[in-house]
């Protein structure tokens, strides 16, 4: 097994209208249904969590991925949307979409190899592979 770098604890109760609170005290959030689903909207919810988590994610394997090979994206943005639908069966699916700007990179094609690459070492897209639709974008527009 390789050597694990960080491992995140959180304890959840009450399911999506309940609470979380992670291990450490610094991620501490309401879970509440989102107004589309019937629910106050109040609080936050699983897809807005990953959503935050995986656009984070990304932007990190972009900036390692540029390191490598020798290039300044400058700001990169991502807008994550995460999706959650019925499967048909009784259970759920989610789908994601990310879209990239890399404004320090006017190359499209320069830029798309740093989200091409991103999405081969990024941990969220490592999980997510094969699992769900991931959808990348760069500038609003599919690569």
């Amino acid at each position: 097994m390789a050597k694990v770098l960080y491992t995140a604890n959180a304890h959840v109760s009450g399911g999506r209208n309940g609470h979380g609170r992670s291990a450490d005290g610094k991620l501490d959030v309401d879970l509440r249904l989102p107004t589309e689903m019937g629910g106050t909207g109040e609080g936050t919810n699983p897809e807005e969590l990953f959503a935050v988590g995986y656009a984070a994610c990304f932007e990190s394997a972009i900036g390692g991925v540029a390191r490598r090979e020798k290039v300044e994206p400058g700001e990169v943005s991502i807008d994550a949307a995460v999706s959650l639908s019925p499967t048909g069966e009784g259970g759920f699916q989610l789908a994601v979409t990310l879209d990239v700007s890399i404004p320090g990179i006017s190359d499209r094609a320069e830029a798309a190899k740093l989200v091409h690459g991103a999405h081969q070492v990024c941990p969220y897209s490592n999980a997510t592979r094969g699992n769900i639709e991931v959808t990348l974008l760069l500038d609003g527009e599919p690569l």
